[in-house]
């Protein structure tokens, strides 16, 4: 095996968030006093830091944005944190890493209580040997900075060894600014265009490729 040691974003990697994020951003929006119908508008959301998406997507300005997350923390908190499904063949595929001796952590741009909760709920928190994500006060969002606090965490491993597996173009630059190879995934929320703009390391289709390329 090439990889010891595998970064797994979380939306869109590990599980399909969709339904939480999404109704969770359109109870926030309307908190804001704009109505979106209809909930395939906001998948734009899934993935990037939320501060960002507020500002890019709707022109909020900082003060706005943090408005925005606190209405949609009132939600996600309480409901939209268990609105996931896990991708079909994940759990078989962290099994399996885990028993061929590999290190695994979750980088996400999500707080990291919310992913710790999620991993929890849906049962692969023990396969993880650290979790980490963004601060609820809004610091540690860039993806390269939370996959630099996770390589920092499993101990520094030789980056030769280490790969990032995630579903928008943020993953893939954080794994280049952290100068280890980046497994784009089209199964989540990243269109393969977007992917292939970052001159990611390897492409895959499904969950059952990304097993085929890790476990080879």
């Amino acid at each position: 095996m090439k990889y010891q040691t595998v970064l797994f974003d979380l939306d869109g990697t590990l599980v399909d968030p969709k339904e939480g994020i999404t109704k969770s951003v359109q109870f926030s929006l309307k908190k804001m006093g704009i109505i979106v119908d209809t909930l395939q508008q906001l998948e734009a959301f899934i993935g990037p830091p939320l501060q960002l998406s507020f500002k890019e997507l709707y022109g909020f300005s900082d003060g706005q944005a943090d408005e925005a997350i606190n209405y949609y923390r009132e939600r996600y908190k309480p409901i939209g944190i268990y609105e996931n499904t896990v991708y079909e063949g994940i759990i078989p595929l962290l099994q399996q890493l885990k028993s061929s001796g590999c290190q695994l952590a979750i980088a996400t741009s999500k707080p990291t209580i919310f992913a710790e909760k999620i991993a929890e709920h849906y049962h692969f928190i023990q396969y993880f040997d650290c979790i980490v994500g963004s601060e609820l006060d809004g610091t540690r969002t860039l993806k390269a900075e939370v996959i630099e606090e996770a390589l920092r965490q499993l101990g520094n491993p030789k980056l030769s060894t280490c790969v990032m597996i995630g579903d928008r173009k943020y993953d893939m630059i954080g794994a280049q600014s952290n100068t280890m190879d980046c497994i784009g995934v089209t199964y989540g929320y990243g269109s393969e265009q977007e992917l292939k703009e970052t001159n990611l390391t390897q492409i895959v289709h499904t969950v059952e490729e990304l097993h085929n390329k890790l476990l080879k």
